[in-house]
């Protein structure tokens, strides 16, 4: 989980991944399957061993066009999985797709000490499921990022769907470096949605609706985060934007998330 040196001011950042990372990617809809291209892509361009596994037990159907992009219906985990190993034959990554929602009986499983994992699900059940996991593990990295729907949350609160947000929660020899994500979000410590197990087929066709620009962004903000994680140089914990107000910017500038990297150069 160690960081390689970055140099501030004009000196370009060198993103470091341990040799042989395992990086598990849940959740391939509307902001999923961007990660998985970009991640792909980047992890490629590092030129050393990977093992990224893709895991969702959802389908991919026309119906869903208007904000995803998929070669062919089917699991979303296997048809992505499909494509990248053809667009990145040469390179010397791993792809692995497990057709499964996460559960309370398969996240052992699922998520095991050391892993890099990207969340990219849409329900705060499955956030304080994975949470609580990675909270147990010796140590893990996790980048959970989503956006509202447009229309009533599952608190029956309305949204415009412009809003959105990422955490990333680091876990070092079974010691917090950031905060879990539950502790400054009491709802999804006390979630008031179901895991999509727990769903009716009518609950899970009813999702809200999600506006594309919003899931681009709340992409571009994960990427960057495990980007600023990798060459050492991450300085905060959550980030927010609105894309209806121009904004985006840390909750709060941790001065001790900089502290611990620069503890590792010494």
């Amino acid at each position: 989980m160690s960081a390689e040196p970055f140099t501030r001011g004009n000196q370009p950042w060198q993103p470091h991944l341990p040799e042989n990372a395992t990086v598990k990617l849940i959740g391939l809809g509307g902001v999923g399957s961007i990660v998985a291209r970009y991640l792909a892509t980047f992890l490629a361009s590092l030129g050393g061993t990977a093992r990224i596994v893709l895991i969702d037990g959802d389908t991919y159907e026309f119906s869903n066009a208007n904000r995803m992009i998929f070669a062919n219906c089917g699991n979303k985990a296997t048809v992505l999985r499909d494509e990248l190993i053809a667009r990145l034959a040469d390179s010397p990554l791993v792809f692995q797709a497990i057709e499964d929602y996460v559960t309370s009986e398969n996240i052992h499983r699922l998520i095991r000490d050391g892993d890099i994992v990207l969340l990219t699900v849409d329900n705060h059940a499955t956030r304080k499921l994975v949470n609580d996991h990675c909270a147990s593990l010796d140590q893990c990295c996790l980048v959970s990022g989503g956006n509202d729907g447009v229309g009533k949350d599952a608190a029956g609160r309305v949204r415009r769907g412009t809003y959105g947000n990422v955490q990333i929660y680091l876990r070092e020899s079974g010691v917090d470096r950031t905060p879990t994500l539950t502790r400054h979000h009491p709802e999804i410590a006390n979630p008031a949605d179901k895991l999509p197990t727990a769903q009716s087929c009518t609950e899970l066709i009813a999702s809200a609706p999600q506006i594309l620009f919003a899931n681009l962004t709340v992409a571009a903000c994960m990427l960057n985060t495990f980007w600023l994680h990798l060459c050492g140089g991450l300085t905060y914990a959550e980030l927010s934007f609105d894309i209806a107000e121009g904004l985006m910017r840390p909750i709060a500038t941790l001065g001790f998330v900089e502290k611990h990297y620069q503890s590792l150069l010494l």
